[in-house]
């Protein structure tokens, strides 16, 4: 799907979706705007609308599978038994503009803001005519507005601490008509949108906790998040603060720890995205491709990514480290007859009662976990030591037997480890080590994985660290043309 495609009927295209997964389907005619003129008239309609979109976005192409297989499997946390089983091309960076282009993210993640975009311009006309009771779901677009965008210019733009005035993605947020040739922003530009978007997100939103949409909290976690990538780390602690403090999650014990992964949303989830038996993406989906071979339910279908010896490593450094408890052993373990539990059960679990491995797993997108560890790295860049020392022991327990945290041991370096240890599979691994400007080794010898297009390390100096941009979308708008990351031109 390119640019122009997407701007021709992707809030009819959402809702047909949400017709087969919610409620109150919405009967409206597409129009060559992107928007169907009278389709919200309560809130109610506009947060079938957002169901649906989420119901989309389990899509392996978007967030059921690859934009968090990108962050590991680019990160150096992952490897690959073998090429060809599928997505591997991440792991070997073998990406062009023809060829590997996971055209996916962008096309996906762009009809996504377009419905955001349309739901807010028709509340503000709505608002206009004197209508109320809009301020929480208006909220909640611009939230995922803003989540949208801020995974789209790690995707293809460089690092805000590193070249900010480099291209990022194209800022559109309105309604645009079918024939528009929407050039890219800068990444510092597409980070003040998302700052702004999330500013109004936290105004709107009333302060409940529904896990299975956005909610005020997850916009705090999410403001977060973004603040410490842009190194605003005073901003970065206050938003993580509100959370930690807010008493409406807390966090799993170490004999909690591993079974919450089986059980589903719990007290630890801020913001999860809902995977049934409906929306499975069976064989395709994130907990299959991370599953050890003998779970596998055909014989064709081996192990796809496995950990690398380096987080297994890091992960080792404390035998009693409840992480290692959905660890499992892989298929090198098998075929080498040698300890290397490389298979991760955090995304599927055994269903006792069908005798079987079900992938049909609630994928979380924002955790009470990862804001300990923002609010960590943040304090450590604002000066309180101890502070930063408390809020990486509430996780670093994890980890029994290893010391905890001081004012005088913490680290910009123990807080990245314990990420690495804390956040496997979930996505974080490739930007954190690029933001914080970290070489990046890849463990091809594990299973002698032939690799021409990087070497054995990577870092943020390589222009290979973002995507390309599709040849489908700069042959539907040329105006983009020029601006294709340098690797791929």
């Amino acid at each position: 799907m390119n640019t122009r495609n997407i701007f021709i009927s992707i809030i009819a295209t959402a809702l047909t979706l949400t017709a087969t997964s919610c409620e109150g389907f919405l009967d409206m005619q597409p129009t060559s705007s992107a928007n169907a003129e009278g389709s919200i008239q309560t809130a109610a309609d506009a947060t079938t609308i957002i169901r649906g979109v989420m119901r989309k976005m389990t899509t392996t192409t978007t967030y059921g599978r690859n934009i968090f297989l990108y962050g590991d499997a680019k990160g150096g946390d992952m490897t690959i038994y073998s090429p060809g089983r599928g997505a591997d091309e991440l792991y070997r960076f073998q990406h062009s503009a023809t060829s590997g282009s996971y055209s996916g993210f962008w096309s996906g993640i762009y009809s996504y803001i377009m419905n955001m975009n349309s739901i807010i311009k028709e509340i503000d006309a709505l608002e206009a005519a004197g209508k109320t009771g809009f301020d929480n779901v208006k909220g909640q677009a611009y939230m995922l507005r803003a989540m949208y965008y801020f995974d789209l210019v790690r995707l293809y733009g460089l690092p805000y601490n590193y070249k900010p005035e480099s291209y990022g993605v194209p800022s559109i947020t309105g309604i645009v008509s079918f024939d528009a040739e929407p050039t890219r922003a800068s990444v510092k530009e597409n980070y003040a949108q998302i700052v702004a978007d999330l500013d109004k997100a936290v105004s709107l939103i009333g302060k409940s906790n529904p896990t299975n949409m956005p909610n005020y909290f997850a916009a705090k976690a999410l403001q977060a998040r973004v603040y410490l990538y842009m190194e605003e780390y005073s901003k970065a602690l206050e938003a993580a603060k509100e959370v930690t403090e807010s008493k409406s999650y807390s966090l799993y014990s170490n004999s909690e720890w591993a079974s919450s992964w089986a059980a589903g949303p719990g007290k630890e989830s801020i913001f999860v995205l809902g995977i049934d038996s409906v929306s499975d993406n069976g064989t395709g989906c994130l907990g299959y491709y991370l599953l050890p071979r003998k779970y596998k339910s055909t014989s064709s279908v081996m192990g796809w990514f496995l950990a690398s010896d380096y987080f297994l490593d890091r992960l080792g450094e404390d035998a009693d480290d409840v992480r290692g408890d959905v660890m499992y052993a892989d298929e090198y373990e098998q075929d080498h007859k040698v300890s290397h539990k490389g298979g991760c059960f955090k995304f599927s679990w055994y269903d006792s009662a069908a005798g079987k491995i079900t992938t049909a797993n609630s994928i979380t997108l924002i955790r009470l976990s990862e804001v300990y560890l923002i609010a960590a790295e943040a304090a450590l860049h604002t000066g309180d030591k101890d502070a930063a020392a408390s809020y990486l022991n509430a996780i670093r327990k994890r980890s029994p037997n290893l010391p905890a945290a001081t004012a005088s041991t913490v680290s910009d370096d123990m807080i990245l480890s314990e990420r690495s240890k804390e956040l496997y599979g979930e996505g974080h691994r490739f930007f954190d080590m690029i933001r914080l400007n970290k070489t990046i080794e890849f463990n091809d010898d594990l299973c002698d994985v032939h690799v021409n297009r990087r070497g054995k390390t990577i870092d943020r100096t390589s222009n290979m660290i973002v995507l390309p941009i599709s040849q489908d979308e700069i042959n539907a708008n040329p105006a983009i043309k020029p601006q294709q990351n340098e690797a791929y031109k």
